[in-house]
Order: C-alpha cells, then sequence, then structure tokens
C-alpha cells in the first residue's frame, strides 16, 4: 500500500450560524477554531444552513405561487385549441 496516500480524517464540530445546533462529526475539513468535547479536541467549521435551520426540514417552507402552473403555460402560449368531435382518420 502507498504511504500517506488518503487525507486525514478529523473530529470536527459543525455549527448551524442562524440556529446554534451542533452536530459532532468526523470530517477531512479543517479549521483554525478548535473546541474541547469529551476530553476530544474537535475542529469547529460554522455552515449557512443544516438540517435544524433548511426550510424542507423544518416544514416552514414558504414557496407561494400566485398563479398555477397550467395558468402560467396557458398565459404565455394560449389555451390549446379544444375540437368537439374527434376527427377521423
Amino acid at each position: 500500500m502507498k504511504k500517506d496516500l488518503h487525507p486525514k480524517y478529523n473530529p470536527v464540530v459543525f455549527v448551524d450560524m442562524t440556529t446554534g445546533a451542533r452536530f459532532v462529526s468526523r470530517s477531512t475539513k479543517t479549521s483554525d477554531k478548535k473546541e474541547v468535547i469529551d476530553g476530544v479536541e474537535h475542529y469547529l467549521i460554522s455552515i449557512g444552513i443544516t438540517s435544524d435551520s433548511h426550510p424542507f426540514f423544518t416544514g416552514k417552507a414558504t414557496f407561494v405561487d400566485t398563479e398555477g402552473r397550467i395558468d402560467k403555460f396557458q398565459k404565455r402560449f394560449g389555451a390549446p385549441v379544444r375540437r368537439a368531435v374527434k376527427p377521423k382518420a
């Protein structure tokens, strides 16, 4: 096996910047900030969005569609022409 082939795997703490939630894990990512948890030194990494603050996971999605997709399509391309009877082939 080749020596020093794989990157170093470190204990880290990912911190959600908006909610302050902490996720203890391991990663190849490092930072200048460190924190000791249960006697183990972890790198401290700040993240903008996690499962604690993402609208999909929190159930607070605020997507508002004022017009339906079909209405937008018909407005853009016109309503389809409807035939009263099926044409004979």
